[in-house]
């Protein structure tokens, strides 16, 4: 009994030590990130920039058509707009690309899903 309690107090101090060591830079990169933007590097050649197609916020998932062996993937949709959304985007269409003459995937169409927001709780 002594043994193991002993043990359990060394493993415990191991761990404080690790923890009070360890890279804080892990941590900053965990918590402190933006988030990705909404669209890909394609534009929608009718409209000339990325095309947000809003889904319910309740939507989870989508999927991502590609050609090619396990080029399919489901992927989270990300919130993009909050209750109090300050307006339109300046966006650039030199910042993105056309549609490749042959493209590999769905989202080379430069259409994005994004979940609306959410109705306020009472």
């Amino acid at each position: 009994m002594h043994a193991k309690m002993r043990l359990s107090l060394l493993i415990a101090a191991a761990l404080l030590i690790a923890m009070l060591t360890a890279d804080t830079a892990q941590a900053q990169i965990l918590f402190n990130r933006t988030p990705p933007p909404w669209h890909g590097g394609y534009y929608n050649t009718a409209w000339g920039m990325p095309v947000a197609v809003v889904v319910p916020p309740n939507a989870r998932r989508q999927t991502h058509w590609g050609w090619g062996v396990g080029n399919t993937r489901v992927t989270r949709i990300r919130p993009q707009f909050e209750r109090n959304y300050p307006g339109q985007g300046q966006y650039s269409r030199k910042g993105f690309q056309p549609t490749p003459r042959w493209p590999s995937d769905m989202d080379q169409y430069g259409t994005y899903y994004i979940r609306g927001p959410r109705r306020p709780t009472r």
